[in-house]
């Protein structure tokens, strides 16, 4: 009798182990199932891990599987920075970088077909002027390109510090803080830069997105996460009525912490938002959905690499950048052009 209770309990278990085993998750909302999707793709303009800085190019048809193009090689040779790309007035894209933190001033590139990019102009914040920051150290971090539609109006941000330690370089991130100019065209701009949030808080990677009549800033909250300051390093939202604010308090964190680079799609029917972040040590992404961007946002399985459970995926070694959606002819245009990756980038192991 004992051993047929064994026997039978041992059963029981590899049938909840084989159970699990083989459990799916649902597949993550907004997808198209029947007819044609409202946005139609997706590109992914983006760093590498081995090539930071640089700009190199990822394409997906349902905002949640991503592939490589131009055999994973930069797109782009003269780009530097942290890619951020927007539409602007005159239906041409626009994207914003610099050589590094350290260089004084703001690079921007035009293209008419994501293809070829050539220089627009350069803009050089005079960052001690900015009312309320005259301490402002000689920083520039990430710019970041939105154009609201409504006012014709660019605004450009980046983050810079006001402090600095060499035995605690945390207080370098601490003092981060989301400074930004408009412009008309991207080659006058405001006289000179202003805080974008009226809280004092440290923020970087901020990208603001208007969704039917509210505009959101996403941010990176960058104090480094304790008992006293649990929301550190991870990635939250505040909103407004009004382009340049004030902003509301971010809210809770939409991703775990120690995640960065914030990028936002709309689902293939425009029913949810897909909330892309880097985590970081380490290259990996995450991505949470909700149905607005007021939440509750809920993370996706994926990074696991077992084929049950990965409802999304990435090329290894992609940094953070932007993703914007674009036509189904634009995205023939850019595979046509520089064709999907046929092998992995060099120092990836399959």
């Amino acid at each position: 009798m004992k051993n047929l209770k064994t026997t039978i309990a041992a059963v029981i278990m590899l049938i909840i182990w084989n159970s699990a085993a083989c459990a799916q998750q649902p597949d993550p909302p907004g997808q198209v199932k029947e007819g044609a999707p409202v946005h139609e793709a997706y590109l992914f303009a983006h760093m590498t891990h081995a090539d930071y800085g640089k700009l190199y190019y990822t394409v997906s048809l349902d905002g949640l599987h991503w592939e490589l193009l131009n055999d994973g090689e930069r797109v782009f040779d003269a780009y530097r920075g942290h890619p951020d790309i927007c539409k602007g007035h005159d239906g041409r894209y626009y994207i914003a970088g610099n050589k590094n933190d350290a260089a004084p001033d703001i690079n921007i590139w035009v293209s008419e077909d994501l293809v070829t990019w050539e220089h627009h102009s350069d803009y050089t914040p005079d960052l001690q002027k900015t009312p309320g920051y005259e301490h402002a150290l000689p920083r520039i971090g990430a710019p970041k390109l939105f154009y609201d539609q409504d006012s014709e109006t660019y605004v450009m941000t980046w983050h810079t510090p006001h402090d600095w330690d060499e035995e605690d370089p945390e207080k370098y991130w601490a003092s981060q803080r989301t400074l930004y100019v408009t412009s008309k065209d991207l080659v006058e701009f405001s006289a000179f830069p202003r805080r974008l949030f009226e809280w004092d808080m440290a923020t970087i990677d901020v990208i603001i997105r208007k969704i039917d009549d509210t505009y959101y800033a996403i941010v990176k909250d960058e104090r480094y996460p304790t008992p006293e300051w649990v929301t550190g390093k991870t990635i939250r939202i505040g909103s407004t009525g009004s382009l340049l604010g004030p902003y509301s308090y971010p809210g809770d964190p939409v991703s775990p912490n120690f995640n960065e680079a914030p990028m936002i799609i709309p689902s293939p029917d425009d029913t949810f938002w897909y909330m892309y972040y880097e985590q970081y040590p380490g290259i990996s992404y995450g991505l949470s959905v909700a149905r607005n961007p007021e939440g509750p946002w809920y993370k996706i399985s994926g990074y696991t690499f077992f084929s049950t459970w990965d409802k999304y995926s990435m090329p290894p070694t992609v940094r953070h950048g932007c993703m914007i959606t674009i036509s189904m002819d634009e995205y023939k245009r850019l595979v046509d052009h520089f064709g999907k990756a046929s092998q992995l980038p060099v120092g990836i192991e399959e």
